[in-house]
């Protein structure tokens, strides 16, 4: 029989053995960490106060800055004071909401993002009918989905992962606490429930990822028909910043959780865990910014409000 104990806290794996290191990236991540919020800050305050900006492309584009937000703001902020305390241990009810909160902010996203990409679809391919079809209830109802969705996997895999006994080491080998890590350190022999939730999980990535691949091919053949070199920078102006976001931001979820399981990771392994929650949301409103002239002009509008005398 395995020793199990009640478990009261976890540790979590250091950046750097070195305190200096430690505390060096911490710092870093931070000002990271403050350029991340206040870029998505300036995204939503554009798409909300703007009136040119009041569109479905841009309600979905808000949606995914208060995503990353939120999502940015769970495990950074930890590890930057663990980082300068070097202290990383963690109690049992700080690890819960992590898990909780990461998986329904990241699934949230996901789901947000394929609405944007029938958003797109709807605007190329079915033009003559897209005011009908993405109204503003059904774009609230398609973002309230999202986030609802988003919430459900984060129950199920929060409480199917902490359903399970844990024993032995207390040590999380990643920054930040996650399901596949808990994993390793559980000393449950019957995994069926968090399997089924995680399947849950996977289904919803592999439909939204399959729905973002048909809109695009049929994006694609309709922009390649029109006759005007003009008219098809137009179009891909707007679609090519979204596959840019949607495809870092699956690409840096699947580095980190599907790459082979290291009882010692290396140094990629844990500058990557880090970058998976930094990355993504600190590329979005850059993305957006620096390769859409609405948000470019709506910023110099802000800005000249804010103040007159400034012309960029």
């Amino acid at each position: 029989m395995p020793n199990v104990t009640a478990t009261t806290g976890f540790i979590l794996t250091a950046f750097s053995d070195i305190q200096e290191l430690q505390t060096l990236c911490g710092v870093l991540f931070l000002v990271m960490y403050m350029s991340v919020i206040i870029s998505n800050l300036i995204i939503i305050t554009l798409t909300t106060i703007d009136l040119q900006l009041q569109t479905p492309m841009y309600f979905f584009l808000k949606n995914v800055s208060f995503l990353d937000v939120f999502f940015v703001s769970v495990a950074i902020p930890n590890f930057f004071v663990n980082s300068l305390t070097h202290n990383n241990s963690i109690s049992t009810l700080g690890c819960v909401f992590q898990v909780f909160l990461m998986t329904s902010f990241a699934a949230g996203e996901v789901l947000v993002l394929t609405a944007m990409s029938y958003d797109r679809y709807v605007a190329i391919c079915n033009p003559l009918h897209y005011q009908s079809l993405m109204s503003s209830g059904i774009c609230m109802l398609m973002v309230g989905v999202s986030w609802a969705i988003g919430v459900i996997i984060g129950v199920l895999c929060t409480a199917g992962t902490f359903s399970l006994p844990f024993c032995g080491s207390k040590v999380i080998v990643q920054i930040f606490c996650d399901v596949p890590s808990l994993l390793r350190i559980s000393c449950s022999k019957t995994l069926v429930v968090i399997y089924s939730c995680l399947g849950i999980g996977v289904c919803v990535a592999m439909s939204c990822f399959i729905c973002v691949v048909i809109s695009y091919f049929y994006i694609f053949s309709t922009v390649l028909k029109i006759p005007t070199s003009k008219g098809q920078s137009k179009a891909f102006s707007t679609c090519i910043p979204h596959l840019t976001v949607f495809t870092v931001f699956i690409a840096t979820a699947c580095f980190v959780y599907l790459k082979p399981p290291s009882d010692v990771p290396s140094f990629p392994d844990r500058l990557f865990s880090v970058l998976y929650t930094v990355l993504p949301p600190a590329l979005n409103p850059l993305i957006y910014s620096l390769r859409n002239s609405d948000v470019k002009c709506a910023l110099r509008r802000l800005q000249q409000y804010i103040c007159p005398r400034v012309i960029l």
